[in-house]
């Protein structure tokens, strides 16, 4: 077998220093989007780790660029929050709690729920609404690994009512998140739209 002898250059470019990490590049471009919207869809602190060179709502920059249509971030929630349901379309996701205990909500409605703590791990299949929340009294972490084809990363889709919470908030947080790639028609029948 040939096998692949890195240099110094390209070891640290397959590096990803946690003190190093940076939160996700969109969230420059969600400045019409204030706290209360960012905490409904996403993390808090989401920090990519490895991202695909492709269109993502996660946005493009990352420390680790390629590994074969894996993408990874950590994500740390103060007590009470993380983000809302919402369904991959053509990935796979899948959670390691590093720190602390989550509550998942499955399905279109959230209705079925689970406990994760240190070390759990789900991974959910294409078209699952997921959501989680951390429960605990402290930050915690979250590991999440999304796999599937590289170019696959912009399918993100919310429940239509998330959507109108976001509405709510003030003019134009809706447009910010769409315009990063995110839609709102999960759990949605495509002849029903």
């Amino acid at each position: 077998m040939k096998t692949v002898n890195l240099t110094r250059q390209e070891l640290q470019e397959r590096i990803a220093r946690f003190d190093k990490l940076q939160p996700m590049s969109t969230t420059k471009d969600l400045t019409a989007a204030p706290q209360e919207a960012y905490d409904i869809v996403f993390a808090r602190k989401l920090m990519p780790v490895v991202l695909e060179k492709t269109d993502s709502p996660f946005g493009n920059v990352a420390p680790i660029y390629g590994a074969a249509g894996l993408s990874m971030w950590v994500s740390i929630c103060p007590p009470g929050q993380g983000p809302c349901l919402h369904a991959h379309q053509r990935t796979y996701e899948t959670f390691i709690v590093l720190e602390g205990s989550f509550e998942f909500r499955l399905n279109d409605t959230g209705e079925l729920k689970t406990v994760l703590n240190k070390w759990d791990t789900l991974s959910c299949p294409p078209g699952l609404c997921r959501g989680f929340r951390n429960i605990s009294d402290k930050d915690s972490v979250i590991l999440t690994v999304i796999t599937g084809e590289v170019h696959a990363r912009n399918d993100v889709s919310l429940p239509p009512s998330v959507a109108k919470e976001l509405d709510k908030i003030g003019p134009g947080v809706l447009a910010a998140f769409e315009k990063i790639g995110l839609t709102f028609d999960a759990g949605v029948e495509a002849g029903a739209r």
